[in-house]
């Protein structure tokens, strides 16, 4: 487990719009532009294995949010063809402080990990949690998408993977990802998430399939 003297100072970023890792998530990702695959070279040299998850500007994809996610490498394997599948797991929410420029063909940048010291700390509660209300709206949420899921493997999630997944997985906008990311709180994310659902249900029409 990660502790906050672990935590490097400088680390690299992987904008990727849409792209959401939270504190003891598992994002999956495909690794295959050269600057991202000297990013991971370097990073697997590191101890700690971060890679920073944060989101572009929308509209911009030079100007990023100054808060993202860092994952530690758990998983990877390479392709005959040198690109690369690997797991990040997330270890803790960061905030920008500047970016250095040069020395790598990706971005690096100086982040503060204060703020965020529950992100290291056990899993989160959320004590006002209701499920039944709370898998009734994702039910109409998944029919109105016409999304597919494991509803068994889902109902027997615990709160913070349930909501975290969710938050992960379901099809929102890049800003949407962001708000979920900035929650403070486990229930302060449920609070979102149930927002979103809501409000996607006075929308259009999504035909992706969630696996």
């Amino acid at each position: 487990m990660f502790s906050a003297s672990d935590l490097a100072q400088t680390i690299p970023l992987f904008p990727l719009p849409g792209a959401l890792l939270l504190p003891r998530g598992r994002l999956p990702l495909h690794i295959f532009e050269p600057r991202y695959l000297a990013m991971l070279d370097d990073a697997l040299k590191d101890s700690g294995r971060l890679i920073g998850m944060v989101q572009p500007q929308p509209g911009d994809e030079n100007t990023l949010h100054q808060i993202g996610c860092a994952g530690r490498v758990t998983a990877f394997s390479e392709t005959e063809d040198r690109r690369y599948m690997i797991t990040l797991t997330g270890v803790s929410r960061f905030r920008i402080q500047r970016q250095i420029e040069g020395f790598t063909p990706y971005i690096r940048a100086e982040v503060d990990w204060n703020g965020f010291e529950p992100d290291l700390g056990a899993v989160e509660k959320d004590a006002d949690f209701k499920r039944a209300a709370f898998f009734d709206l994702l039910g109409r949420y998944f029919e109105h998408k016409e999304l597919s899921t494991d509803w068994d493997s889902l109902k027997e999630a615990e709160g913070e993977m349930l909501i975290n997944a969710l938050a992960m997985l379901c099809p929102f906008d890049p800003e949407d990802k962001q708000a979920l990311l900035e929650a403070p709180t486990l229930q302060d994310r449920r609070e979102v998430l149930v927002t979103l659902m809501e409000f996607a249900l006075l929308g259009g029409n999504n035909e992706e399939t969630m696996q």
